[in-house]
């Protein structure tokens, strides 16, 4: 019994020994402060290191580079290290005794050490943490989110590993509470779950936002990445994600803004507030000392935004850069450039110099972009332009992919004194059985341009009207086969141009009409979306839009809502219940203004007045010095095309205010902006009037009866204008000197003074109403003409309107009819 004492305390003491002896190697490894540390002690202690040694040793490495700033971090260093291949090799065999959330940390520490000559060992971890989940070995959610991001990291998007992670997501989904990790397992399986999983990890992630006081804006942007990842445009959790950024403002950097921002631009969404959040960030740190990376970001994201004085300064900064910068960096400083519309001579000559260097390097996509920028910045540069000719036409020959093939015909196509050459003509025809309809749209768009320039053909005008034809068939063909609306309209919504127009437009509405009973809450923005844009007044869509809307209205986003009314009042469409679609909208958007920016707020106004609606609440809100300081800072952000239609709606809604609900006691504040917009507008006195005005002059009696291009009051332009008295006998103008004979014609001018009329005398306003006025398929008056009307009728006017079918019509194909015709609408003779 001694005997074996002693023995078991021998094992003992020499078991504890050696658990010290490792302890305190574990603890030297955790205490190391640099990297030749970690080194030196694998060095002295290889035969010695156990597989949690090497897993903690590689772990340590990565945690050391992540304390430093990134453009003092050294991975080159470490990777081309003798000792790390020691701990590659030793991981690579010890893998098997790892613990299972060890695996994880390993392949995390390697792969954001930037791994790639030992892509082996990564290998190796992945099928052993494989291996294990097919085993029912159950990983820590957070270790799972981990390897999740490591596979992909990986590009491992679509792989079963991916598939199985997936899997445990979708049975763990209730018990995950950690926002954190939840972000991260969303991006990572985003391109291997099914729309409704997609569903349950929204609701899961909006409840999980709305339990957290503080989030993480790291958190937001992997949100916004899986809705990215997914294509979805799901408002709620992007404004929630936008909160978080504003309330994180003062710790995001430049890097965080542009991705922020590259994001936005993805998922269609903007917001003012961000932006002039983002611009003061920015503006503060313009004057640091940038590597070209940074620089590049600061440019492309704070150059459209900026006043002069501080755009002026990054370009200078750019053009003393120019040399340094890499071939992705050239991108984005002239993406950034087109946006800003700026064409600095100097920074594109400095561009144009760099590229050269740098062709070679992209792909095929990246050159497609490149042939844009250049060409709208309008450089001039053949040499440059050759070389892009060649490289597409070499990526165009070995094509297989529709979307690519399109993309670089599309190119082609912008190079100044391009040649049609028959080779494109027949790889356009290879690909057309493949393609979706944005890409045969893309491919008829440049048939047509070149259809139009007989200086484009070598020859080859016979197969592009064959090309044309089957292209016809092939848009044809892919309508009929769609029995999906969800994935029409996806398609239908990046689909826009003369060739859709003409060809496609008719037979896709009709299409919508037969796949009626697919119009959901889903889908029935999409949809509403695709008739504003096709501008087709199909009833029997309209009225079931406006049922669905009614019917879902709390479960549809207030900003949705805002186009779905858009449509109805650009086509001025009064469904069934008309009182009851709008009264509902109205109620469900005034109780949720605050989802709206302030320019969004003036577009909604401007939709609900051209309807006729004018909610009290929202245009108090609306006009008050507060709320219109606040837009004007908003604006100053915004794009130039949204700033001047915000600016335009504003005005339009504040004249209607001032027209037809004088009880609200707002005033017309406009002028100045009414007489620069005249001013600087290229409105002129063409032929048509010309000759209109010369027969008013024949059925009046004189041409000082009739005055030409009138600005109302509140600024509404009229064609012609004449009063007739009790009698219909015309009033005299004082006489206008128009020469008549000048093609260009005169400016509009404003009738100031205007004086009463003699009792019983009418103003007569005489319009001629082009196709703009109506909808495509129909001659019923579109909202804007008809507000138009109204508001003239207001201004004391009996408006005359002559419709383009009827003017046109070989009913009045002759001068004398048409003087007739004239005559007939202005005494008001049936």
């Amino acid at each position: 019994m001694l005997c074996l004492r002693q023995v078991g305390l021998f094992t003992l003491r020499h078991y504890q020994a050696r658990t010290l002896s490792s302890d305190l190697l574990l603890s030297q490894i955790n205490s190391c402060t640099h990297e030749d540390e970690v080194f030196s002690l694998v060095g002295r202690n290889k035969a010695r290191l156990s597989e949690k040694h090497v897993g903690i040793a590689l772990n340590m490495l990565w945690q050391l580079q992540k304390k430093r700033p990134l453009l003092l971090r050294t991975s080159d260093y470490i990777r081309n290290h003798s000792q790390f291949l020691t701990l590659c090799i030793l991981a690579e065999n010890k893998v098997e005794l790892m613990e299972d959330e060890a695996i994880v940390d390993t392949l995390y520490s390697i792969l954001r050490l930037n791994v790639k000559e030992h892509v082996s060992l990564a290998e190796v971890l992945v099928t052993e943490a494989w291996r294990r989940l097919e085993r029912q070995v159950l990983l820590s959610l957070p270790a799972l989110s981990k390897f999740a991001l490591c596979l992909y990291k990986q590009h491992r998007h679509f792989s079963p590993v991916i598939g199985k992670v997936a899997h445990i997501v979708d049975m763990k989904l209730d018990s995950i509470q950690d926002i954190r990790v939840l972000s991260v397992l969303m991006i990572s399986i985003s391109d291997v779950i099914s729309q409704s999983f997609q569903d349950r990890l929204l609701h899961k992630t909006e409840q999980l936002l709305e339990e957290k006081d503080e989030v993480h804006f790291n958190y937001a942007k992997r949100i916004l990445q899986f809705l990215q990842n997914v294509k979805r445009r799901y408002h709620p959790l992007v404004e929630k994600c936008n909160k978080i950024f504003l309330k994180s403002a003062s710790r995001l950097d430049v890097h965080s803004i542009s991705l922020i921002f590259r994001l936005y631009e993805q998922l269609s969404f903007d917001n003012a507030e961000f932006r002039l959040v983002a611009k003061q960030l920015l503006s503060e740190t313009i004057d640091d000392h940038y590597d070209p990376e940074t620089f590049a970001k600061l440019f492309s994201t704070l150059g459209p935004m900026a006043g002069s004085k501080v755009r002026e300064r990054l370009l200078v900064t750019a053009v003393r850069m120019a040399e340094e910068f890499r071939s992705h960096q050239v991108l984005v400083i002239l993406k950034a450039m087109q946006k800003m519309k700026c064409k600095n001579s100097h920074l594109l000559k400095k561009m144009t110099s760099v590229l050269h260097k740098h062709l070679e390097s992209y792909h095929v996509l990246q050159l497609v972009k490149l042939t844009q920028y250049l060409v709208v910045l309008g450089c001039h540069n053949l040499e440059l332009f050759a070389k892009l000719k060649m490289l597409l036409f070499g990526f165009l020959k070995s094509s297989v992919v529709p979307a690519d093939t399109a993309a670089i015909i599309r190119a082609l196509a912008m190079l100044p004194s391009f040649q049609v050459e028959e080779i494109i003509l027949n790889k356009a025809a290879a690909v057309l059985p493949q393609c979706r309809l944005h890409h045969l749209n893309c491919i008829a768009t440049v048939l047509v341009k070149w259809n139009h320039d007989q200086l484009y053909w070598q020859n080859s005008s016979e197969l592009c009207v064959k090309l044309l034809q089957k292209l016809n068939d092939s848009g044809f063909q892919r309508l009929q086969k769609a029995n999906n609306l969800n994935l029409l309209l996806e398609e239908l919504t990046h689909v826009n141009g003369e060739w859709f127009e003409k060809v496609l437009s008719e037979e896709s509405v009709a299409l919508c009409q037969r796949l009626i009973d697919q119009i959901t809450r889903e889908n029935v923005f999409l949809l509403s979306f695709f008739l504003t844009k096709t501008n087709h007044r199909c009833p029997s869509l309209l009225d079931r839009i406006a049922s669905v809307t009614v019917e879902n209205i709390d479960k549809i986003h207030p900003f949705e809502i805002y186009f779905i009314l858009f449509l109805f009042s650009a086509l001025n469409y009064d469904p069934p219940a008309n009182e009851e679609f709008f009264q509902s909208c109205i109620q469900h958007l005034t109780s949720n203004l605050s989802c709206f920016e302030t320019h969004h707020l003036v577009l909604l106004g401007h939709v609900l007045a051209v309807a006729g609606y004018f909610p009290p609440v929202l245009i108090k809100r609306i006009f008050n010095v507060y709320f219109l300081s606040k837009l004007d800072a908003h604006l100053e952000v915004l794009p130039d095309t949204l700033k001047q239609r915000v600016r335009s709606r504003l005005m339009k809604l504040n004249r209607a205010i001032c027209l037809e609900c004088p009880e609200f006691h707002i005033p017309w504040f406009h002028e100045r902006y009414c007489q620069h917009a005249f001013h600087n507008s290229n409105s002129r006195i063409n032929p048509l009037r010309q000759h209109v005005h010369r027969m008013l002059t024949e059925i009046l009696g004189g041409s000082n009866y009739a005055r030409i291009s009138v600005l109302t009051p509140y600024y509404y332009e009229i064609d012609f204008e004449c009063i007739l008295d009790e009698n219909k006998k015309p009033l005299s103008y004082m006489p206008q000197n128009i020469p008549l004979d000048d093609v260009e014609g005169i400016h509009l001018r404003q009738d100031e003074g205007r004086k009463a009329l003699p009792p019983g005398a009418q103003r007569i306003a005489l319009e001629f109403l082009d196709s703009k006025a109506f909808s495509k398929n129909s001659r019923h008056l579109k909202g804007e003409p008809a507000v138009k009307k109204r508001h003239l009728e207001m201004l004391g006017y009996r408006v005359v309107q002559i419709p383009h079918f009827e003017w046109n019509s070989m009913v009045l194909s002759t001068k004398g009819e048409q003087l007739e015709y004239l005559r007939r609408h202005l005494y008001g003779i049936q």
